[in-house]
């Protein structure tokens, strides 16, 4: 039996309280505090190409859409 995502299996067994307090101490994921993919863009929640300088918390790409909006200017 495979699944998708833990929570899944664990709506099935919740009624049953020893297996389900069981199924989450070894399968729920771990709460992540560091890495690349803790930290995404704000406004498409792509976490490559990450831009937080100033505070600005987006990607590559939707960073050079809005950039002249925000006060950003180009330079040959």
């Amino acid at each position: 039996m495979s699944y998708s995502s833990h929570k899944k299996l664990e709506s099935q067994i919740i009624s049953k309280e020893a297996k389900l307090k069981r199924f989450q101490k070894y399968n729920v994921p771990k709460k992540r505090t560091t890495g690349r993919k803790l930290k995404v863009c704000e406004r498409c929640g792509n976490p490559r190409g990450h831009v937080s300088k100033y505070g600005l918390h987006l990607c590559r790409r939707c960073f050079r859409e809005i950039a002249t909006k925000i006060g950003f200017e180009k330079y040959d």
